[in-house]
């Protein structure tokens, strides 16, 4: 059922995933003993029927049949997958690194999204100081 969705929905499915994802992980700071499946699960359900246009386009029969609930968490999956395997780029790694040194901190972040996370928070810092 989700392979029949048209690419603009399966996208825009793909790009609310990875954004309601990113965001719950800023919320708890990254802190992976205060990950819970459940909570992600309710702030993207949150997301998609108050934000997302795509959930309107999607005909309420899918949207009620256990296949495509089935299918939609596979997808869930491997985007959280992709996001947590995705290495920071070199350019994130040198600019924490610098940032860290001037901080006199020691995060540390396993893939780009916490990367980023990890940058956007020193450079708040940094700018705290000024």
């Amino acid at each position: 059922m989700f392979k029949k969705l048209s690419p603009n929905i399966k996208s825009s499915i793909t790009r609310s995933i990875s954004q309601s994802f990113e965001q719950y992980m800023s919320d708890i700071g990254w802190t992976e003993d205060q990950y819970d499946i459940e909570q992600f699960y309710a702030n993207w359900r949150e997301y998609i029927t108050t934000k997302a246009l795509w959930y309107e386009k999607i005909p309420d029969e899918i949207k009620a049949d256990p296949q495509f609930h089935k299918e939609l968490a596979q997808r869930v999956e491997e985007v959280l997958i992709r996001i947590l395997n995705e290495p920071p780029s070199e350019e994130q790694i040198a600019q924490i690194e610098i940032l860290q040194e001037q901080l006199n901190t020691h995060y540390e972040y396993g893939c780009k999204a916490e990367a980023l996370y990890v940058q956007n928070l020193l450079e708040a810092r940094a700018e705290q100081r000024k």
